[in-house]
């Protein structure tokens, strides 16, 4: 996607008259939990979307019979935008997570935006609050785009009405140190037929409680099994996962309860691009027992746009928590977030054009 500089906006601007950027301690980014000075607004009434606009960040107010409070009808997306070495801003992939809003959108009965102009909200948001893109390592302004039902209507059917929004953050790093991840075998993120393939809120509501159980018992993520025999690995906490197997990156296969994550497909085309030999396949929690007590498994991390690569230390099984070998001897992450971060941030080749500039 490449937004031309005389294409007309499909939507309004209304810049804020003054900025709370001087508020913003950037040495001390919590992930999260700032917010800037912009949003994009855009709403779907009798039958089609109306025109949108950029304007303050701030609270909005619903009724209280608003259906997705009641039923659901939630999805979001997450991408980054990044400084780059010049000092110019740069997005990520940002067609595949508007794709992914659509598939999303329509697993869950919503209207599928139109991907043009969300694509044209998120560059001129970007370009508004450039200021707020952080330069710091592992640091990037995140761009949260989300879409609700908001009909007010007490009934379960699709709602009529739907609001799209999409605000940023700069944030910091989501994990400063490598995770210890319980196998899960009672607990399902997703089953199949269901919304696991989806960025469905409750998809993540539903992993909470089994999430704060594990880390009562000294754990910091699941890692998800699929539902159906808890024999299989699909997710790691709210992140894709991968292996390093005799040498080799393994990571499961999307499915319908397998989130078809970008940074899991960028790191596996890059691995690619780069010589590894990649497999993408059912991974089984056997396989992962028997490797690790074999040490065969040497590396193990999350793959996701909030973390990008988050190594795990430990793997919680049934018979005892096995630790994986010193990152001081990993080779395949730090190199695979070696050339993410090169790539996003115009360090290094982009060799598939993932960088758009804004």
């Amino acid at each position: 996607m490449q937004l031309e500089n005389h294409v007309m906006l499909d939507f309004d601007i209304s810049p804020v008259g003054t900025s709370r950027l001087g508020e913003v301690d950037f040495d001390n980014l919590a992930f999260g939990k700032v917010f800037s000075d912009h949003m994009f607004v855009m709403d779907y009434a009798d039958g089609a979307w109306q025109r949108g606009e950029i304007s303050a960040f701030g609270p909005m107010t619903f009724s209280p019979a608003m259906m997705s409070l009641h039923y659901g009808q939630a999805i979001f997306e997450g991408m980054k935008a990044f400084r780059q070495q010049d000092g110019s801003v740069s997005l990520f992939r940002p067609g595949r997570n508007i794709q992914r809003l659509n598939f999303s959108a329509h697993r869950m009965s919503m209207p599928e935006v139109p991907e043009d102009i969300v694509f044209q909200a998120i560059v001129e948001l970007v370009k508004l609050d450039s200021k707020w893109v952080p330069s710091a390592p592992d640091s990037a302004l995140y761009i949260r785009p989300f879409m609700f039902a908001t009909e007010s209507h007490v009934g379960v059917r699709p709602s009529l009405n739907y609001r799209l929004c999409i605000f940023t953050c700069p944030v910091g790093a989501y994990y400063t140190k490598p995770v210890r991840v319980k196998v899960e075998t009672k607990f399902t993120r997703a089953a199949s037929g269901g919304t696991g393939a989806a960025k469905a809120a409750g998809n993540y509501a539903g992993s909470l409680h089994p999430t704060e159980l594990a880390k009562a018992e000294g754990y910091d993520q699941i890692l998800w099994t699929d539902g159906a025999t808890h024999t299989k690995v699909e997710e790691c906490g709210t992140m894709n996962v991968g292996f390093v197997m005799d040498g080799k990156l393994v990571v499961p296969a999307t499915s319908d309860t397998v989130l078809s994550g970008v940074t899991r497909a960028s790191a596996v085309e890059l691995m690619r691009h780069e010589g590894m030999e990649v497999e993408e396949r059912v991974v089984e929690v056997r396989e992962l027992h028997e490797a690790i007590k074999a040490g065969r498994l040497t590396e193990a991390f999350g793959l996701g746009t909030a973390a990008t690569i988050s190594p795990i230390c430990t793997l919680g099984l049934e018979d005892g928590d096995w630790d994986l070998p010193s990152q001081d001897t990993w080779s395949v992450a730090p190199r695979l977030k070696q050339r993410l971060d090169e790539v996003r941030t115009g360090a290094g080749e982009d060799p598939f054009a993932w960088n758009i500039p804004v």
